[in-house]
């Protein structure tokens, strides 16, 4: 900033001694210092000065197109070059290459084509400026076949146009001809630089190339490179997303004289990729020491760091310090707040409501984040406000806002507002969107339509596992086994990839109708045949089917062979089949190493209730419930939902809050004194028949 007013003061000064000799109008002297002005962002001031040159030439045009351009506004750059070739000035290859620019930053591609038959009318195609200038503008709007062809065509090529199409191939993930253009760079000795290494490092990001990574990093200090910021950056996260977290250290280590913020924040997102929360909290507190600035990037990273349980009280602390730096408005910082209290397992639904409600420059993610927060915590009522409210401000919604919200009707079957979310998505032609179609088909199948869902199956993107899943799902749901494992069969026919999901799709459809030695046999094959390791959620699916069939033994066995501890699905999923099959002296060891996992989770000791109940265990009982008092546990009571005119209404036993509870609970007493007085003459008529009965007799 300093440096920026320093050279404002001296172009301000060049400009009074030109003015002073009366020296202004002359081009020669006025151009630099046009140029002066423009380079330190005083755009207005250069605007002015451009006018009162008396004769202006192509370099001043140049200069304030590509002023406007480095300012971030285009249009105004773009109006320039049209009031350029009006005025009959030739445009050149600076013209060309600011103008080009600022199309690539946009992603114009329609302008681009536009300035592309000026390229070629004026004929600057063979010019290497130029056409690098084209060819870079294609490769970030995304066509990089194009931007190659233009590459082919240079009679003259420069470590520019080398590098523009090599980030071009690298942006599209294209590694092997990526390495084989770099590779045509240097054998025609072509100068390579930072600009060649970094878009190519970002193609490293699997295990399988650590090893070309380490050649690369090779090269890269061998060129003497190993100090340039945009190198040694890209390696961090090359090494990190190739499984090397210590290599990403060692690059980071010796980078201590010439870090950036995006040194520090890639070393702190290598930490997190890699699960090592700790180091990450580490690094970010000796930033912290260090009184560097921190950027959004740095906030949204460390934060993350804090979705899982364990790390709640440091998110907390983290949310204090971005309110104290006056970054709570921030839209991304809001954003990832939310989805960490979104995440967290404790009852935190309510400080995402508040930071959500604190933002003001909400935008589709962070709409996005609530709704879907919302959604997975059950709260659904205000999932349908939120939603509304979208609609009637003419937000902006994708398939993530569609999905969320189907979700929710799913969830409490409320058919009618489902419908109009699935017309509003088909208004918007977001239907076809995988997530959306999966959220319609398990929608449509909860509120037990399942001809409609599989209406939706039907229409969906059928290329990925999502919607097949759903509608497996949605099959076992009603209780059409053989139909899923029909579509299982259709699928891996299909060449569908499959995943963790479809194998608990097949055994939650074998649980529930009683296919036991098909639904062993999935199980069995998941590693062996299908390269699937199974996982917590397939060891209670398998428990849930072993138990179903009064296999206890075997459940207990399973559970005894699993390659890891049980949480507390498995456990509570044995505990039900205990119960279900009577053993409830291991029903009560289960309970016990599930209190230890859940103390807080009133559902364990509620079915522990039910369960002594059910034998008679009275003291059994008195316990659970001294040991509720005891850690604060209460029941959470169940909730009904009615929809009426497009108004979802919930209620709970002895409910006051629904504001016409007073007419609700009066028509419930009518209706039953109605149930009373109808049972009394019906037992009546029942007597007096008997009565006639006995007398016939």
């Amino acid at each position: 900033m300093k440096l920026l007013h320093s050279s404002l003061s001296k172009v301000r000064a060049a400009h009074c001694r030109a003015i002073k000799l009366a020296h202004i109008t002359d081009t020669y002297i006025a151009t630099p210092i046009l140029n002066g002005y423009t380079k330190c962002r005083e755009i207005g001031t250069a605007l002015k000065m451009f006018d009162e040159i008396p004769h202006r030439d192509t370099a001043s045009w140049n200069i304030m197109i590509s002023g406007y351009v480095n300012s971030g506004r285009f249009l105004s750059a773009w109006v320039f070059l049209n009031l350029m070739k009006e005025d009959g000035f030739c445009l050149n290859e600076y013209t060309f290459g600011s103008i080009l620019k600022g199309i690539a930053s946009n992603g114009l591609l329609s302008l681009g084509q536009q300035v592309h038959c000026d390229v070629v009318k004026i004929g600057y195609v063979g010019n290497v400026y130029a056409a690098s200038a084209l060819l870079d503008m294609y490769a970030k709007c995304g066509k990089v076949d194009d931007a190659n062809e233009v590459f082919q065509t240079m009679p003259e090529r420069n470590y520019v146009s080398w590098n523009a199409i090599i980030a071009g191939y690298a942006g599209k993930g294209d590694i092997e001809y990526g390495f084989w253009l770099f590779r045509g760079m240097e054998q025609e000795g072509v100068q390579l630089d930072d600009g060649t290494f970094s878009p190519l490092l970002t193609l490293l990001n699997d295990d399988k190339f650590y090893k070309l990574t380490m050649q690369v990093h090779g090269k890269v200090e061998k060129l003497g490179l190993g100090c340039e910021v945009k190198v040694f950056n890209a390696l961090i996260t090359a090494y990190s997303q190739c499984g090397s977290i210590e290599s990403a250290e060692s690059v980071f280590d010796g980078t201590i004289s010439c870090r950036d913020s995006v040194t520090w924040n890639s070393m702190l997102a290598a930490y997190l990729e890699h699960d090592k929360e700790k180091q990450a909290f580490e690094l970010f507190l000796y930033m912290e020491r260090l009184g560097l600035e921190m950027d959004s990037y740095t906030y949204t990273s460390i934060i993350s760091g804090c979705f899982e349980v364990r790390h709640n009280s440091q998110g907390k602390c983290l949310h204090a310090l971005v309110i104290k730096r006056g970054l709570e408005n921030v839209t991304i910082i809001s954003t990832v707040l939310i989805s960490m209290y979104v995440k967290s397992c404790t009852n935190s639904m309510d400080d995402a409501l508040t930071v959500f409600e604190n933002l003001d420059a909400k935008d589709s993610v962070s709409w996005n984040s609530i709704l879907t927060g919302l959604s997975q915590k059950g709260w659904s009522e205000i999932v349908f406000k939120k939603f509304t409210k979208m609609r009637v401000e003419n937000l902006e919604m994708d398939e993530y806002s569609f999905s969320a919200t189907l979700r929710s009707c799913s969830d409490l079957a409320t058919l009618r507002f489902g419908q109009q979310v699935h017309a509003f998505a088909l208004k918007l032609r977001s239907e076809s969107y995988k997530y959306v179609s999966s959220a319609l088909i398990l929608m449509y199948s909860n509120c037990g339509i399942i001809e409609d869902a599989w209406k939706s199956f039907e229409v969906s993107p059928k290329e990925s596992s999502i919607s097949w899943n759903s509608i497996m799902f949605a099959y076992a749901q009603h209780g059409q086994g053989k139909l899923v494992l029909d579509l299982f069969f259709l699928m891996k026919q299909s060449e569908v990839k499959l995943d963790h999901i479809t194998f608990v799709a097949v055994l939650t459809a074998c649980s529930h109708t009683g296919l036991v030695e098909e639904g062993c046999r999935f199980f069995e094959s998941m590693e062996a045949d299908f390269g699937i390791v199974p996982r917590m959620e397939h060891y209670a699916c398998a428990i849930d089917l072993l138990g179903r069939a009064g296999r206890l033994e075997e459940a207990k066995d399973l559970v005894k062979g699993m390659p890891f501890d049980p949480d507390a699905m498995v456990l509570r999923t044995l505990l039900g089949t205990c119960r279900s099959c009577g053993d409830i002296e291991y029903a009560s060891e289960v309970a016990s190493h599930l209190l230890e996992l859940e103390p807080g989770e009133h559902s364990t000791y509620v079915l522990l209730s039910d369960m002594y109940r059910q034998f008679k265990k009275w003291d059994n009982i008195a316990n659970i419930k001294r040991l509720m008092r005891e850690r604060s546990v209460t029941k959470v009571p169940g909730w009904s939902w009615i929809e009426v005119q497009n108004e979802v209404h919930a209620f709970n036993a002895e409910d006051l809050s629904h504001p016409h509870c007073h007419e609700i609970y009066a028509k419930l007493r009518e209706l039953t004194d109605e149930i009373m007085f109808s049972e009394s003459e019906n037992a009546s008529r029942l007597t007096i028949s008997t009565g006639d009965q006995e007398s016939v007799v």
